[in-house]
């Protein structure tokens, strides 16, 4: 068979095409990317994001399967094909010592920004560290959607700091988990960049700075940290939030607006759009205040308070 994949709204590596992949190929059949000129017997698309848009061409094949949290939020890859070791070299960008995987799936929490309970339920046991470090793959990103909630997840921590491999929890840590003992096991970790943790309401403030004060505490060296910050509600609430670590060299804000997952005719606010703008451009952030961040010639933020 001749199998075509098309991952429709994201350049990073999918899980899910890689699996199909291995799945396919050990059967025997054909596989590569879609290239719009070949007839397919099948192709694969995946789509990420609910508010993307669809691939939106024809497309050549005799069979197309839509799967991913953009198509379905309940679709899952079969039994078969999910237990698979991931196919790396369909991603040329991936090097020799890195592997992607979970090792927990789902969230005990319930945020109106995740669709992530609605998709996998609690949280639960998934995979084994040492499944997922494959073939001298020592430098693992890790998508795990709460590592800290799960007593499994903890004693998969402590064997990577057993095996001493290199790892990014790249779906953020949730701060508020971090006691005295769960910061001297994170201070052990080997990071492949940065520690992050969800900053996305006014009280996780508080509980970011203690959960990296007590991390700092067990390490000779300082870490650095990056927290993934929702806008949503209030520009106040959002301004003091996000503008609270300006001035921090240790500390990276990634903010994103709020999309609302069951709403698709949803208009974002200028204003959520421009503070985003203005938090993930770090020259900037670190060096303008946003009142004062001008992201069209005559307009200044500030114009946004007196409103």
């Amino acid at each position: 068979m001749e199998i075509g994949l098309i991952a429709v709204d994201s350049k990073h590596p999918n899980l899910a095409l890689m699996k199909i992949s291995r799945y396919h190929k050990q059967k025997g059949d054909y596989v590569g990317w879609y290239n719009g000129i070949s007839h397919y017997d099948k192709v694969y698309a995946a789509k990420v994001f609910t508010f993307t848009p669809d691939y939106g061409y024809f497309i050549n094949a005799d069979k197309v399967e839509k799967g991913g949290t953009g198509y379905d939020l309940h679709k899952v890859l079969p039994e078969e094909i999910d237990s698979l070791q991931p196919d790396y070299s369909i991603y040329t960008q991936i090097n020799l010592k890195t592997a992607y995987g979970f090792l927990t799936r789902g969230c005990p929490n319930k945020c109106k920004w995740c669709v992530v309970p609605q998709k996998e339920g609690n949280i639960h046991p998934y995979m084994d560290v040492d499944d997922i470090a494959i073939d001298g793959r020592t430098d693992l990103v890790l998508m795990d959607n709460n590592i800290l909630a799960s007593d499994y997840g903890l004693g998969q921590i402590e064997k990577i700091v057993e095996r001493k491999y290199r790892v990014d929890f790249n779906q953020a840590l949730d701060a508020r988990l971090v006691t005295d003992d769960v910061a001297k096991l994170l201070a052990k970790v080997r990071w492949l960049s940065h520690i992050r943790f969800g900053c996305d309401t006014h009280k996780q403030v508080v509980e970011c700075e203690k959960a990296m004060a007590l991390i700092d505490s067990y390490r000779d060296t300082p870490m650095h940290y990056l927290l993934y910050t929702i806008i949503i509600g209030n520009i106040g609430e959002c301004y003091e939030r996000v503008s609270h670590f300006r001035g921090n060299n240790r500390v990276r804000i990634v903010a994103q607006p709020y999309r609302d997952f069951n709403n698709p005719k949803q208009v974002i606010p200028q204003w959520q759009k421009d503070m985003a703008h203005w938090a993930n451009k770090h020259q900037i952030y670190a060096c303008c205040d946003f009142k004062d961040f001008e992201p069209r010639k005559g307009f200044k933020c500030k114009q946004y308070f007196n409103e």
